[in-house]
């Protein structure tokens, strides 16, 4: 192999060359600048979503990256990557028209939105024939290489960078952690790799000296490979992409680690070593293996892949518009019909109970029964966080967890006290337990000690394999309870108070939210959810989290405003705060006057069981303790009518009462079950407007609900924060399910039977090696007849004035891009009831309702 030296600096301008005519014939050389290379590289790393490791996994937008793109422009874009856009299959879309739930109305109508000169019959008529599939698309060497000569070589090189990643970001979990892990991952991977014999077993003999004479930056190693393989100028930045699409796990948590660093105001470069890495491995298999067939191959692929779509699938593309279009249709209709019907009337002046939910679609369900039950009971939506800017540092741990969206940071650090109680020597206590817990379980797991612990400790765990089997025991410790007594468990609990450090955790500076400071957020929550006046005697706040064992994606069914925590933590601190006497005379003077007999209290919706915890009710005021017990006798109505409504999508509709929730119970315990619950999946909506809009509008827990009442909005800030924030967060979650429908290989995390976790708590293996997995499982999305989570684009519904809506468009990139490229679809609901639709180019469509049902 003839490659540069190590300490060949890059040169100041890289010839790249342009593809020619003839496949055969030589590419001629344009230089291409280091300056606009790095540009390329750098915008080939922001198409990348980044992946949130499993210990707060959250839902990421998989598209992210092409936001500035249009939906159907970012489809095409990775059809010539991939080979695979953002559609279904047409056997999909002709099951929906052949059980109706796509009519002719809705065909008409999406032919009419996408200005295409189609009729319904030519559309009907295409579904009965296959859509014509790209090539190849922009595939890495290793690939071609397969195609030419066979072999196993794209799982080959995506093992050997997979297990090197994976050594090199370990959280943990390695036993022996790899001896380059202080230096940067190229020069790690340079390493690891002039020892690594394995690529010599696969015929690649010069591997290890053709890497000891690479360059030693990643960005000289980028530049030398698209040199060697000879990638035309204008393909460079699509092959960069392509190029960490094929390792897109990894890229995707190298994309998180410059997010954070970010964050922060810092850079990580990762990603452009992954980068060079992946182009490295191309480069080298080329050089090795290069014969006429393959270098006639890799030059077609390069050709193929700069050609612009074919007529043919440019109608095709027409056709995935229109299917999907009157899929969303179809959807909008409904809820269209809905709001219309549900005619706003005002609530008594003081409802016998108010009831804030997170924005969660699981909570639509729950409002609902509640709503059933005690039809004086006013429920409210609000980002689960509560909007409380915390990190929670539990009793005894030396690490706080983030309990705010990823995309902001934390402002207070709330540690835990103990009522009534010792609390140094409860935290002394309870790190002392999870410490012989870590060392038993280590001792268990060792090298040494494996086979002769099983023999001769065997036989005692047998009553425990048998309850943990039938879910009649939890395989595990609850970590949220994990080391301490039930008993005291009930008096622990996040306080506003600053602890001093030495008492709250080592090495952590100051704890709890300054008096001064109170009364600020208490205002400011209690505007956003349109929580002005007509206190309630009692006002839940009702976080969410979610029972699961041997399940590593657990976290992405707690709450996603809470970084994939529970809510519970931000239900107590924001209750305390709207409880302290001072932080509520200072609102009286603001002109929120909360009545003197109103207390609000926290409490925890179980998302798998559908219980609904209550906290610090040791502290209610006697004289609500009638209002207490009827609040309890409301919430266990409310948590039967949920299960009976959702045991249907799980399996055991036929049960009777009891029966389900014994059940659902004994599922959130069993290891082995795939399904304890559907978390957020067939989410279609968000709305953004009063409850008296939506109440009594069954909506299938398909949409996110939050509170918003545009007359108490003074200058619609509000309406701002909603759209910039809760609006955009439910996009990714949406985008999220969409993408590990449409594509789960790519976007998705395969069967999570074959899960294994990866790098401690990085990300999870689709069987012993390979690719790090990102998105949903399948088992999260299909119960193995049929997709679950219809996959449909974002529908958002805002009761606010238009001219509002636009400005606040206007003013952000963000918003406009997702709006204006159709990533998700924008309606407003008018002061005359009147739906309307936001177009790409501002205007604004009147929709159409449901035809009524024909008797």
């Amino acid at each position: 192999m003839n490659l540069h030296d190590a300490t060949t600096p890059m040169e100041s301008a890289v010839p790249t060359a342009t593809m020619p005519a003839n496949p055969d014939q030589p590419a001629p050389v344009t230089p291409i600048t280091a300056t606009e290379l790095d540009r390329r590289i750098d915008a080939a790393c922001e198409r990348i979503a980044p992946l949130w490791p499993l210990k707060h996994f959250v839902a990421v937008n998989p598209f992210f990256g092409l936001r500035d793109l249009s939906f159907q422009d970012a489809s095409d874009a990775l059809a010539r990557i991939t080979g695979t856009g953002l559609y279904m299959s047409r056997g999909y879309y002709r099951d929906q028209l052949a059980s109706g739930r796509i009519g002719r109305d809705d065909l008409k109508a999406a032919i009419a939105r996408c200005g295409s000169r189609l009729d319904a019959d030519t559309v009907e008529r295409t579904l009965s024939m296959p859509a014509p599939q790209p090539r190849l698309g922009m595939a890495p060497v290793s690939e071609v290489l397969e195609r030419v000569e066979g072999g196993l070589w794209s799982s080959f090189v995506a093992e050997r960078i997979s297990l090197h990643c994976a050594a090199h970001f370990d959280l943990g979990q390695a036993l022996v952690a790899m001896p380059w892990r202080h230096l940067p991952l190229y020069a790690s991977w340079r390493k690891a790799a002039g020892i690594d014999r394995s690529p010599a077993m696969m015929g690649l003999r010069g591997f290890r000296r053709a890497v000891a004479r690479l360059p030693a930056e990643p960005r000289g190693a980028i530049a030398l490979a698209i040199e060697r393989l000879g990638i035309p100028d204008a393909a460079v930045e699509r092959y960069l992409h392509a190029s960490l699409m094929s390792v897109g796990g990894w890229a995707a948590w190298a994309r998180y680690l410059r997010w954070q660093a970010e964050l922060v105001g810092n850079r990580d470069d990762a990603i452009v070593d992954l980068l060079a890495i992946r182009l490295v491995w191309d480069m080298l298999l080329f050089e090795e293996k290069r014969s006429p067939a393959l270098v006639a191959r890799w030059q077609e692929m390069l050709a193929a892949s700069m050609r612009p779509p074919s007529a043919k699938r440019q109608a095709s593309a027409e056709i995935d518009r229109i299917l999907l279009g009157a899929l969303e249709i179809g959807f909008q209709r409904s809820v269209i019909a809905g709001l219309a019907t549900s005619a706003p009337d005002r609530p008594a002046a003081r409802p016998a109970l108010q009831a804030a939910f997170c924005i969660d679609v699981r909570s639509e369900v729950f409002r609902r029964a509640l709503e059933t039950v005690a039809p004086g009971v006013q429920t409210i939506g609000f980002a689960g966080f509560f909007g409380i800017f915390i990190e929670h540092l539990p009793l005894g741990s030396a690490v706080a967890r983030s309990h705010v969206p990823v995309i902001f940071n934390p402002s207070y650090r709330i540690c835990e006290r103990v009522k009534a109680g010792d609390r140094e020597g409860v935290q002394a206590q309870r790190r002392l337990r999870i410490g012989l817990f870590k060392a038993w379980k280590g001792f268990k797991l060792s090298a040494a000690s494996c086979f002769s612990f099983v023999e001769s400790a065997g036989l005692l765990y047998g009553p425990k394999l048998v309850t943990d089997s039938f879910g009649w025991s939890r395989p595990v410790p609850d970590p949220h309870g994990q080391g301490l007594d039930p008993e005291i468990m009930e008096r622990t609990g996040p306080t506003l108070e600053a602890v001093p450090p030495e008492h709250c955790s080592t090495g952590h500076g100051a704890s709890g939210i300054p008096r001064a400071e109170r009364l600020d957020h208490a205002e400011r929550i209690l505007r956003a959810m349109s929580m002005t006046a007509d206190f309630a005697p009692l006002v839940l706040l009702a976080g969410h989290g979610s029972t699961t064992v041997n399940n590593p994606h657990a976290t992405g069914l707690d709450c996603g405003a809470c970084a994939g925590q529970t809510g519970e933590a931000s239900a107590r601190v924001v209750a305390a705060l709207l409880n302290d006497q001072a932080v509520r005379r200072g609102l009286a003077e603001r002109g929120i006057a909360i009545p003197e007999d109103t207390w609000f209290l926290a409490g925890l919706h179980d998302t798998t069981t559908d219980l609904l915890s209550l906290f610090d009710t040791d502290e209610v005021p006697a004289a609500l303790a009638p209002d207490l017990a009827r609040l309890r006798q409301w919430l266990e109505q409310a948590g039967d009518l949920t299960r009976m409504e959702r045991a249907a999508l799980l399996g055991i509709g036929g049960l009777p009462d009891r029966a389900v929730e014994a059940e659902v119970r004994r599922r959130s315990r069993d290891w082995s079950h795939v399904r304890q619950e559907w978390a957020l999946a067939n989410n279609a909506a968000f709305i953004a407007a009063p409850r008296t809009r939506t109440a009594g509008l069954d909506l299938g827990g398909r949409a996110f609900l939050h509170e918003y009442v545009w007359q108490k909005d003074d200058g619609f800030k509000i309406l701002e924060l909603i759209m910039t924030a809760p609006m955009v967060v439910a996009n990714w979650i949406n985008l999220q399910y969409y993408g590990s429908v449409v594509d789960n290989r790519r976007f998705g995390s395969g069967n999570k039977v074959l899960h294994n976790v990866v790098g401690g708590a990085i990300g999870v293996l689709e069987g012993n090696s390979g690719e790090l997995r990102v998105g949903l499982p399948l088992q999260s999305l299909h119960d193995g007849r049929r997709w679950v989570h219809e996959p449909v684009r974002l529908s958002v519904f805002i009761e606010a004035p238009e001219t509002a809506i636009d400005a606040i468009i206007a003013r952000h990139e963000l918003v406009r891009q997702l709006v204006d490229h159709g990533w998700l679809h924008l309606l407003r609901i008018g002061e005359d009831d009147a739906v309307h639709q936001r177009r790409p180019g501002g205007e604004w469509e009147r929709c159409a309702a449901a035809p009524a049902a024909t008797p």
